[in-house]
């Protein structure tokens, strides 16, 4: 596939973290496996596990209160390429406690920030799983469609 025939800008990290981090890692990993990129890396930091704060807002636009703390994963890699600084950096994490789930976003990370693997990442691995993701909400959806309950109230004519 050419750069020509893909979208001329490539995703934000952002982009990627929300797709890989709502993925599955067992899904995750399999479409990984199947690119071949391969390249040495090492922690800088975690797995770690901890907790977040979340935040919400009543009817989404209400003034922000504390909902409660949830877990939260992290990992940062160091590719193995000879770049300067030590190797390019990858950060990851994910709701709940797989450590390898992080540590493997983290990696993915860290080559989407290599020019020579960007589009290839974005094309073979993240559209994809965004295709997958948006499979099941709208399955999801249609099932909490199908099983909703309209209440009415009857006025008494009296």
């Amino acid at each position: 596939m050419t750069h020509e025939a893909m979208s001329p800008e490539p995703m934000s990290p952002e982009q990627r973290h929300r797709i890989l981090a709502l993925t599955p890692f067992e899904r995750l990993s399999e479409s990984w496996a199947t690119l071949g990129i391969q390249v040495g890396h090492r922690c800088v930091r975690g797995p770690e596990t901890g907790m977040a704060m979340v935040r919400g807002r009543m009817g989404g636009s209400g003034n922000a209160f504390n909902l409660g703390e949830m877990t939260l994963t992290r990992a940062s890699v160091a590719l193995d390429d000879g770049t300067s600084g030590g190797g390019t950096l990858g950060h990851g994490w994910v709701a709940g406690r797989r450590r390898e789930h992080a540590e493997l976003i983290a990696l993915i990370d860290a080559c989407a920030r290599q020019e020579r693997w960007t589009w290839r990442i974005d094309a073979e691995l993240i559209e994809p799983l965004a295709r997958v993701l948006a499979d099941e909400h709208a399955e999801s959806s249609r099932q909490a469609a199908a099983t909703r309950v309209d209440f009415f109230t009857m006025v008494r004519g009296e």
